[in-house]
């Protein structure tokens, strides 16, 4: 999440980019932005390459991510080194969000690629199980484009995308502007494994690239960002009807019963809202917790919140935010949310203790969804908790917002945790624990509302990469569809008696 600045355009005149690390305010570098005739090379470059790439098979592709795999966990400091220099979060951040993430999508990918993608073969319903046989082809779309965002830039870039190439497609990523070369590491382990060239390629640039590839003749666009871009990018898309997976933002609520482990639903409060400074799309950003347990719950995430280290270097517990833009964006949402009546709790202001882009670490009581902190996706490291009489309540103000990515339930009751997250209206729910979906490729994640459209990880996700399609073969050999005319009112009572035959006197049981 480094700080961007528009430089001075190159002399060839190329947008140009001045980074700084979030946290010192130190200059981190610069780069230049891929144009539109940038972007169709490597499109062109990509197109050329896919065919071969796709006769490799699953197999073969995958041998590839093992060798990418083996890259990452041998130079871990290195990545780390780049993701903190741009970001300023945690190490332990870094590890947990981006690198331990990606080995295990690499891993479990790689692993279960062959068998996601064979060939099948299908039993047709009813008497067409006598008379056809199905087979069902998975094949690549072509070039994908992957644009992905700042909060976790190597696992938003690389995972999306390896599922896409393991299906048999190139791929042309551009990272967000803001971490360029923490996304560009995607490319960088791929480029060690002796990859064909133009099979996975990066465009550095700002959303003007991102334009010029969705705009591309390309074949699908995985994005992962905001609605407004996202909603640009469904237009452009539906225009030539290219196919398209958005991962939008959230509001994610958290539901605190009467008989949770309060010890426990305040460690999963404070870890799901100040994880990563609160930069993430599943991150927790409203609490409903029954008036039983209010006061204590409320004591218990105050004290947690309060314990946490803020700071640069050495050991810290919370980092910056990313630019400026987003910490005025949170700071007039907490500014307006006490101008209404909220009450801060702990935090509330601006970190002017250290010099980077800091926010404490913030709890607000007193709030209610008049309150764009309720309302809108904050994206930083506020908690607003607000005391519900009744589950039904509580499941009533999770629902009210036009979000829907994931959620939380906290009980001891598991039966009762599970039939609360089936009435709410989001992506995902987890039961005693921070929204996790994301990490287990067994569960699809995507949004509802707002956030998003499409589903993504495992199985479904490589697949959502692919055609399937159908292929259909006649057991005898295209005898009867030869026979086919002419049409006379003989045929027409056979027809009618083998509509007896099968739906109304007892052969029901093939259908």
């Amino acid at each position: 999440m480094a700080i961007v600045r528009e430089a001075e355009p190159t002399a060839a005149g190329r947008r140009r980019y001045e980074l700084a690390n979030p946290a010192t305010l130190a200059g981190i570098g610069s780069f230049e932005c891929a144009g539109v005739q940038d972007v169709t090379e490597m499109v062109e470059r990509a197109r050329e390459a896919q065919p071969g790439w796709a006769a490799l098979g699953p197999a073969g592709r995958a041998r590839y991510l093992r060798r990418a795999l083996a890259h990452l966990v041998s130079h871990q400091d290195d990545l780390v080194d780049v993701i903190v220099r741009e970001s300023g979060k945690p190490r332990t951040e870094a590890l947990m969000i981006d690198v331990f993430a990606a080995a295990d999508a690499l891993s479990h990918t790689a692993r279960n690629a062959e068998r996601w993608l064979r060939p099948e073969r299908a039993r047709p319903h009813g008497v067409l199980r006598f008379t056809k046989k199905l087979h069902l082809q998975y094949q690549p779309l072509g070039v994908v484009g992957v644009i992905s965002p700042w909060n976790g830039p190597l696992i938003l870039s690389l995972n999306p995308a390896l599922q896409a190439l393991v299906a048999g497609n190139t791929v042309v990523l551009k990272p967000s502007e803001v971490t360029p070369y923490s996304g560009k590491l995607a490319v960088d382990l791929f480029s060690r494994t002796g990859l064909p060239e133009g099979v996975f390629q990066v465009a550095l640039g700002d959303g003007s690239t991102g334009a010029a590839l969705v705009d591309s003749d390309i074949d699908k666009v995985h994005f992962t960002g905001s609605v407004a871009t996202g909603r640009r990018i469904a237009e452009s898309c539906a225009k030539r009807l290219v196919p398209y997976t958005l991962e939008l933002g959230g509001n994610d609520a958290m539901i605190v019963c009467e008989d949770a482990d309060l010890d426990a639903a305040a460690g999963g409060a404070v870890t799901g809202a100040m994880f990563n400074t609160g930069q993430y799309c599943c991150g927790t950003e409203r609490v409903y917790v029954m008036q039983e347990v209010a006061q204590e719950f409320t004591e218990k995430v105050v004290a947690r919140v309060e314990a946490l280290r803020q700071g640069a270097s050495g050991s810290f517990d919370v980092g910056p935010m990313c630019f400026e833009p987003q910490l005025d964006k949170v700071s007039a949402q907490v500014d307006q949310a006490v101008a209404s009546g909220a009450t801060v709790l702990t935090g509330g202001e601006r970190n002017t203790d250290l010099d980077g882009l800091f926010y404490r670490p913030t709890v607000l009581a007193d709030v209610d969804h008049s309150m764009a902190v309720m309302s809108e996706e904050t994206f930083g490291p506020v908690l607003p908790i607000v005391t519900v009489s009744s589950i039904d309540e509580a499941v009533k103000l999770a629902n009210d917002t036009t979000y829907g990515l994931a959620g939380s339930v906290w009980t001891t009751d598991e039966q009762r945790g599970v039939q609360i997250a089936s009435r709410m209206h989001t992506g995902s729910v987890s039961v005693n624990d921070m929204a996790v979906t994301y990490g287990i490729p067994e569960a699809p994640f995507g949004g509802r509302g707002d956030s998003g459209v499409g589903q993504a990880n495992g199985k479904l996700g490589v697949r959502g990469f692919t055609h399937i399609q159908p292929i259909i073969v006649d057991r005898f050999g295209g005898k009867q569809t030869a026979q086919q005319y002419p049409y006379s009112r003989q045929g027409e009572r056979t027809i009618q008696r083998l509509i007896k035959a099968i739906w109304g006197r007892g052969l029901r049981r093939f259908t």
